[in-house]
């Protein structure tokens, strides 16, 4: 989601909570960053309508297409490869800790989980929960929460166990993942829809996510587009993923994609789609009655 009418909404069609809250919706389009006090009061008003529902906030993620005219970055040759999501929170830390401290205020009394995304390597997670727990010390009465990361990176998904011992929980962003494990921008004209996340490349990469994360004992989300495909939906539960974050709109559909299986078929389709060679192979697995 993207803001407080969208939270509302989603728990009108059935939502079990908020698995992404995009929270650059409040960096976006405006002259100066947010401050801590406008930050911490939007996420709690949030938070408190979803009745005890899990909100789990992505920290700020900005750079490559989506710049900010108050964070002048200098002018790179691939910005998609460059300073862009948690990598600006560790190069520009004021407004890293400045978000943190909000969510962390925001936290009290609420289930709400911290996500960082663009993680893709370990001294990276290990970095930011640094600078967490630092924050968390200065605030009194503050009670930890539970950190995440997105797998984005084919690094992340080959290196799952380790990072999970690191971290309470991934959550699978499966646009970029799919980018960056196929060579395709998936807004390039002529490649973007080749760049399909039900290849069994980018299935492989979630199996072996959760895979890593169960041997530590965590669970496994996906945020990306590929959780509102009802083409994929019984794929990523027979493949262990605990939890589906998808758009608004697609949650009464994603719910009855879930109800129409057992949790064995789940299992064997999954099986039967990792062993293909193509997406459309794939596709041609799960007939698409929604």
């Amino acid at each position: 989601i993207g803001g407080l009418a969208e939270a509302r909404q989603g728990m009108q069609l059935g939502a079990e909570g908020v698995g992404l809250l995009r929270s650059e919706f409040l960096f976006l389009d405006r002259a100066t960053a947010p401050t801590e006090d406008e930050q911490t009061a939007t996420y709690a008003e949030i938070a408190a309508s979803l009745e005890g529902r899990p909100l789990i906030i992505r920290t700020l993620d900005v750079g490559g297409d989506k710049p900010l005219s108050y964070l002048p970055m200098p002018r790179e040759e691939n910005p998609m490869l460059g300073i862009r999501g948690v990598r600006i929170g560790l190069d520009r830390p004021e407004i890293f800790r400045t978000q943190v401290r909000a969510i962390l205020r925001a936290a009290k009394g609420h289930p709400i989980r911290i996500l960082f995304p663009m993680i893709a390597t370990l001294d990276e997670i290990r970095s930011v929960k640094g600078l967490v727990e630092e924050e968390r010390a200065k605030l009194a009465d503050s009670d930890p929460v539970e950190l995440g990361i997105m797998v984005e990176m084919p690094s992340t998904a080959v290196l799952a166990r380790q990072f999970a011992r690191e971290v309470d929980f991934f959550s699978v962003g499966t646009n970029d993942l799919t980018q960056y494990t196929l060579a395709m921008d998936r807004g390039h004209p002529k490649l973007g829809s080749k760049a399909d996340a039900i290849n069994p490349a980018i299935l492989q990469l979630i199996a072996q996510t959760v895979a890593g994360a169960a041997a530590e004992g965590k669970w496994v989300g996906v945020c990306g587009g590929l959780a509102s495909d009802p083409q994929a939906v019984a794929i990523l539960v027979g493949l262990g993923v605990k939890e589906l974050s998808c758009s608004v709109p697609a949650i009464p559909m994603v719910k009855a994609a879930v109800r129409g299986y057992s949790f064995t078929d789940c299992q064997a389709l999954a099986q039967r789609a990792l062993s293909q060679g193509t997406a459309a192979e794939v596709r041609a697995l799960v007939p698409c009655n929604y």
